[in-house]
């Protein structure tokens, strides 16, 4: 009978841990703040980029397929992670020559590196508006750490969708011989720095 009671009882006691333990972790989830997942409207979204060719013009050029995603939980997006993938292969200079020539081994060989991709490590406000983002750029098979500019343009709600939208101008500069772009080209006939620059719409799912 005395064992029987002590299993009854240590029965009792491991239930009331157990209890105990999912009324701790209800209480925690009801306090936490829940991430909202907002994802880039390829409609008013871009993602361009832009060079100097012989010291003394500007090519612009622009990925036309992309997909951009910001998680965060509070409304100042201070602690946003934001993701980004681009096709390679859509890259659009204007010029379908210089286009094929692009996707080609001397630049970013799209055949054995069909994308490129960025993901923030933090996302640190700065000003009113004004973000500073770091993050993991891997392109051309090569993985750095980059920093950019980011400025919130405002959320407001998109009177057709009903939902919230929110817009952001991303900007950096990177060196395009850190990824191994390019490298028997010297910067006076084209220049190191590559500047980045996305205008992006998120829509809150």
């Amino acid at each position: 009978m005395h064992l029987c009671s002590t299993i009854v009882n240590n029965s009792h006691t491991d239930m009331r841990k157990i209890a105990l333990i999912l009324l701790a972790a209800v209480a925690m989830f009801s306090f936490a703040e829940v991430a909202s997942v907002w994802k880039s409207d390829k409609t008013h979204s871009n993602l361009k980029f832009a060079v100097t060719h012989l010291m003394v013009s500007e090519v612009e050029g622009s990925f036309k397929k992309f997909d951009i995603k910001m998680t965060s939980a509070k409304d100042d997006f201070s602690d946003a992670v934001v993701e980004l993938t681009a096709d390679i292969k859509s890259i659009d200079t204007e010029n379908t020559q210089r286009d094929e020539h692009l996707l080609k081994e001397d630049f970013l060989d799209a055949a054995k590196y069909p994308t490129f991709s960025f993901k923030s490590k933090s996302f640190k406000k700065i000003a009113d508006k004004k973000y500073e983002v770091k993050g993991d750029l891997t392109l051309h098979g090569v993985t750095k750490e980059i920093t950019l500019e980011a400025i919130h343009r405002g959320t407001v709600e998109n009177p057709m969708l009903k939902k919230p939208v929110a817009g952001f101008k991303v900007s950096g500069t990177i060196n395009r011989k850190d990824f191994g772009v390019g490298p028997t080209y010297a910067s006076a006939m084209l220049s190191d720095e590559v500047t980045f620059t996305a205008n992006t719409e998120f829509v809150k799912e």
